[in-house]
């Protein structure tokens, strides 16, 4: 991805959580994690993980039926030439990330240089 295509992305996944902010009530809460853009920008999509689990067909629900007016507000907020279409998706990985975190705290293994210092 080149420098433009990950500004662009940055941009967007800013721009799509100040919007679910504003527009989304809290359950289930909707958080932005990412935005992934095509080569030429003109498609996107945004990935988002939600608090409590479980919840994320709601969530992806309110994002496609808000993705237009999302897209005009970033369309007003942002500088670009070209407002990509937007879709979005469940950022499993980042669910996955949390649920190997879990795994190794239960297992008392040390994860950071200070931890094993302090088991020393």
């Amino acid at each position: 991805m080149g420098d433009r295509q990950i500004k662009v992305a940055e941009l967007l996944a800013h721009e799509a959580a100040k919007y679910i902010v504003g527009e989304a009530n809290t359950d289930p809460m909707i958080t932005v994690t990412r935005a992934d853009i095509s080569a030429e920008l003109r498609n996107a999509t945004i990935f988002f993980t939600t608090l409590p689990e479980g919840r994320e067909q709601d969530a992806l629900i309110f994002l496609k039926r808000h993705g237009r007016d999302m897209r005009r507000s970033i369309m007003k907020r942002a500088n670009m030439k070209i407002i990509p279409h937007l879709d979005f998706a469940v950022d499993y990985g980042e669910r996955h990330r949390q649920h190997i975190d879990e795994i190794v705290r239960e297992t008392g293994v040390p994860t950071t240089y200070e931890e094993m210092e302090d088991k020393e």
